[in-house]
């Protein structure tokens, strides 16, 4: 395992020299070290693979600075980031968990991939902004007054988040992909996953007790079995 910098990104790169690379983009509240990835590194060395994986902004080593994880932020550092690995490695893959796969989706949808593994994929943004709008009764008018809200679920809604979001769909994807999804998730409706598993012919896999956090010892069991089949 190597630590390193790219640009003023702390990075880790999981296995032995190979021209085969795995880029990961963690989830909510979670890191470039997170369990899901150490899996990952265990299963694709295994096969071959190295693994890239980096923290976002407010997560890992990143809790104290000032930038904050948006997506507009995020996309930007993906570009970054797929430039390296595309320089330094010639068969390039993706696994992206929850948020890390919307912004995965919004930054390297004009990118062919080799293949995207996607963990409880957040497929649709402006959905879940909507919905906490209408949840704690915020309007569109009353966001843009304000610019910031904070909801009561530690949640907190930005008027340029939400204009990124609106003025910049998922309208293509030319990766290969496998989805794993717990059948009890319920922050991307079924409704939503099944569309765009028929849209972009995914491979589908729903593991029917977890729920969008993979973290027990079933779902790691689960998910592990999951990156032999699709690895």
């Amino acid at each position: 395992m190597n630590t390193f910098y790219l640009h003023h990104i702390p990075c880790v790169l999981w296995g032995n020299p190979s021209d085969k690379i795995i880029l990961t983009v963690h989830g909510n509240l979670s890191s470039k070290t997170d369990v899901p990835i150490q899996i990952l590194a265990k299963v694709a060395s295994a096969k071959g693979y190295q693994v890239l994986s980096f923290d976002l902004p407010e997560h890992g080593d990143r809790k104290e600075e000032a930038t904050l994880c948006k997506v507009q932020t995020c996309v930007q550092e993906l570009h970054q980031i797929i430039d390296y690995t595309s320089v330094h490695w010639k068969n390039v893959s993706l696994f992206a968990n929850s948020i890390g796969a919307y912004f995965s989706l919004t930054a390297l949808q004009n990118i062919s991939l080799q293949r995207a593994l996607f963990l409880s994929p957040v497929l649709n943004m402006l959905e879940i902004i909507q919905g906490m709008m209408a949840a704690f009764g915020i309007s569109e008018e009353q966001l843009y007054q304000e610019q910031t809200i904070s909801t009561p679920i530690g949640q907190t809604l930005y008027w340029d988040y939400y204009c990124y979001v609106k003025e910049h769909p998922v309208s293509r994807w030319n990766t290969p992909t496998w989805i794993l999804s717990g059948a009890k998730d319920t922050l991307c409706s079924p409704q939503t996953l099944q569309s765009f598993v028929e849209q972009y012919h995914c491979s589908l896999t729903l593991s029917p007790e977890s729920e969008h956090y993979f973290h027990t010892e079933h779902d790691l069991s689960v998910l592990e079995s999951w990156f032999k089949v699709c690895i």
